[in-house]
């Protein structure tokens, strides 16, 4: 249930993805060999928000890139996906960059440089105008608890890991995050938290206690890169429009398996109609 008159906001980090392929991971001090690499456009709220646009949702990226190449690339490719970029800002630092590894299977681990990331700042920024709006933990944390104070309906993807101010955390209206993410919250404190499990799906709480679950279709897996981000966005988007925490949940998930069948984190950004298509029936 998404409705296109809603607008939806996401703050948080842009970055160029540097991708290469092996056949496994490597193991700390282990050197393997690789492909050569690949750039895409990457971070998470820069994601998040291509994601949103392909869904058909109005969606402005709040975020900084550098007054580079690079910054301009991304900001180009986010406008060719329908994604307003006027409130990116630009700075003399250089465009964050996060270095990728993936594997046969499509894991995959991730370091980030976050670069202009890390001076976004959100003071002047009108929030008021959006139904809802996504953030992360790729940018500082105050800028964060910013966000929480002023947004109408915060969702926050605690992704990366790191510690959330209880404050913060409290102000939300949804927290997204993964099972290890998950470790660092306490679910009974919360009064909606969605708990990602990967290829198991996902799963709603309200105030620690269950509430819904849904598992994916099952799909050929290229590159996991990115599909939580769309899952994210996926879930936003279905919150906006006043589904049930099951509708949300079901659509997310499938959404979020759609997106692993290419490789790069916005290499298959499904639509609305490409998600409907593969709900399992009512």
């Amino acid at each position: 249930m998404t409705s296109p008159s809603l607008r939806l906001g996401v703050v948080g980090s842009a970055n160029v993805d540097i991708v290469v392929r092996c056949a496994v991971l490597p193991r700390p001090g282990e050197t393997i060999l690789a492909s050569d690499p690949s750039r895409f456009p990457g971070g998470k709220a820069a994601n998040q928000a291509a994601a949103l646009a392909a869904l058909g949702i109005d969606t402005t990226l709040i975020a900084r890139v550098g007054a580079d190449e690079a910054g301009d690339w991304l900001v180009g490719n986010l406008h060719q996906r329908g994604v307003d970029t006027s409130m990116i800002q630009r700075t003399d630092v250089a465009t964050g960059t996060a270095f990728i590894t993936v594997d046969e299977a499509g894991e995959n681990i991730i370091v980030v440089a976050r670069g202009a990331n890390a001076s976004l700042a959100v003071n002047n920024v009108d929030l008021d105008t959006f139904d809802v709006v996504l953030a992360q933990m790729e940018v500082d944390a105050a800028v964060v608890d910013a966000v929480a104070q002023r947004a109408a309906r915060l969702i926050l993807n605690v992704a990366p890991a790191r510690l959330v101010p209880a404050e913060t955390l409290a102000r939300c209206a949804v927290v997204i995050a993964n099972e290890h993410e998950a470790e660092l919250l306490t679910l009974a404190d919360l009064a909606h938290c969605v708990v990602t499990l990967g290829a198991q799906g996902a799963v709603h709480y309200a105030f620690g206690i269950e509430v819904a679950r849904a598992t994916p279709p099952a799909v050929r897996v290229v590159d996991t890169v990115g599909a939580g981000d769309v899952f994210c966005a996926a879930y936003a988007a279905q919150y906006a429009g006043g589904a049930s925490p099951l509708e949300a949940l079901t659509f997310a998930v499938t959404a979020g398996a759609l997106a692993t069948q290419a490789l790069g984190a916005q290499g298959a950004l499904p639509s609305t109609e490409e998600v409907l298509a593969c709900l399992p029936p009512a």
